[in-house]
Formats: structure tokens, sequence, C-alpha cells
């Protein structure tokens, strides 16, 4: 079984967090922001990870502790549960559409984390999440899994539209990435025989 659970306490934030890389994409997800919660159960449902994710976080100050938090807990959780990555497919490549918009998700489960982020939004809010911490929940869950994440907004004019269409191509690559391949006959993705570091 390729799960893991991590608990993790600081002065910002309380997290209990739980995945299954062999899921349905089922979720139980509490972060004390409703947008967030949101993303993280399309995460969940679109790359049939099964993620439980209960916060509690300093929300009187603002949402950033709870928002990278989250993406830090979810990724080491999915990164343990891949453990060596034998046999994974390794990499996702997906255009998503969202209505009107339409973004693109390239990713490496390399362990080697770099991030690149060409999209934006045109209002500070969506409900009462910042816009601006969905490149940083991005930024943070590529670091804590060690991903190479390339994430690019072709076009598109509805913020929400936008951000639904980021994190359902993020779910749609990693469910590609982290599926067991038969034909690997769990062989370690890479010609030196180890992901991490700078191999590759």
């Amino acid at each position: 079984m390729r799960t893991a659970s991590i608990n993790r306490k600081t002065h910002e934030t309380q997290i209990a967090v739980s995945v299954n890389l062999d899921g349905t994409g089922s979720y139980d997800v509490s972060t004390g922001i409703g947008f967030l919660d949101h993303m993280i159960e399309q995460f969940s449902r679109h790359s049939l990870i099964d993620i439980t994710c209960h916060i509690q976080g300093d929300l009187h100050v603002d949402q950033h502790h709870t928002t990278e938090d989250s993406a830090i807990a979810i990724g080491q959780a999915i990164s343990q549960a891949l453990g060596d990555k034998a046999g994974i497919g390794r990499y996702g490549d997906v255009h998503s559409p969202m209505d009107e918009a339409l973004s693109r998700v390239s990713l490496d489960i390399s362990g080697r984390p770099y991030f690149v982020w060409k999209a934006g939004f045109t209002q500070d809010k969506l409900g009462e999440f910042d816009t601006e911490l969905v490149e940083h929940w991005f930024h943070s869950i590529s670091q804590a899994v060690g991903i190479t994440l390339h994430m690019e907004l072709l076009y598109g004019t509805n913020n929400h539209h936008i951000c639904e269409g980021l994190f359902k191509g993020f779910a749609r690559a990693m469910r590609t990435a982290v599926e067991l391949d038969p034909r690997k006959g769990g062989a370690i993705p890479s010609t030196k025989g180890i992901l991490g570091g700078d191999t590759l």
C-alpha cells in the first residue's frame, strides 16, 4: 500500500494529513478556508489520490501559513508514499480546459524540485481566498514532493475557471506520473537507478 501520514505542528498551524496514492479520489478536507478546501478536493478527485487534510491555522493573521503548510504536508505525505519511486510513470503532461480557460501542466517527479509559473489572476480574491497564494501552493508542493513543475495559462478570463483548471490539470498530470506502469517491472525510472538530487 502506497500510503503515508503526516502530523505537523508549529506555532502557526496544526496539521494532520494522510494520502493513498492508489485510492479512488475520496477526500476529507478541512482547512478553514472554503476555496482552498474546494481546490484540494479537486486535486484529490481528479488525481485519484485519497486525501485527508485537517488544519487548524492562524487565520486571524492571514491565510498564508495555512495555505503553505497544507501544500507542504500533502507534499511530504505524497513523497513518503512514493518511496523510491520504483515503477512509477514519473512524467505527466496535461492540457486542462475549464470553459473559456485553457491551461497546461507538465511535471516530472524527478526528486529535483523546480517550479515555473506562467499564469495569473485579474482579481485579488476568489471567495475569501487570496489569489496570490495559488502560485505559492503549487511552489510549496513541488518543493515538498520533489517535482519539476511547469504551469502555464494559455488563455482565459474567468478567475475561478483559471484556478480550477490549474488544479485539475495538476491532478491529472500527477495521476499519470504516480501510477505504476506494469511494463517497468518495478524498475526505478532513471538510467542511474535512483531519483533525487542531481540524478536524471
